[in-house]
């Protein structure tokens, strides 16, 4: 999908890691909630109460999720899923560019 139709978009950004990570947050019709943003190179540790989608638009991370053994590495048009109530971290290489979904 490569754009939203009939949504709201709040216009507060949220802000984390003194702004080398930011994001908007879009509602849809039925609820659902999605996160546009960009994350600067830096290490960074996230955590999340519901499930969510991590969407690479562009850009690379190495990822280390829950439970996993080791780091693994997504790119421009991968995605990767991260359990609710959880924490992950991330190993931004380069700028990049994520739609992020929450699942209920």
């Amino acid at each position: 999908m490569m754009e939203f139709k009939n949504v709201t978009i709040l216009k507060k950004a949220n802000i984390y890691f003194d702004g080398k990570v930011t994001s908007r947050t879009v509602i849809f019709p039925d609820g659902s909630k999605k996160t546009l943003g960009i994350m600067y190179p830096g290490n960074y540790e996230f955590g999340t109460a519901e499930k969510k989608i991590m969407e690479i638009l562009a850009g690379d991370v190495d990822v280390m999720l829950p439970g996993a053994a080791g780091w693994v590495t997504f790119k421009e048009g991968e995605s990767f899923e991260v359990p609710a109530e959880s924490k992950f971290n991330l190993k931004v290489k380069s700028l990049t560019d994520y739609c992020c979904s929450y699942v209920k």
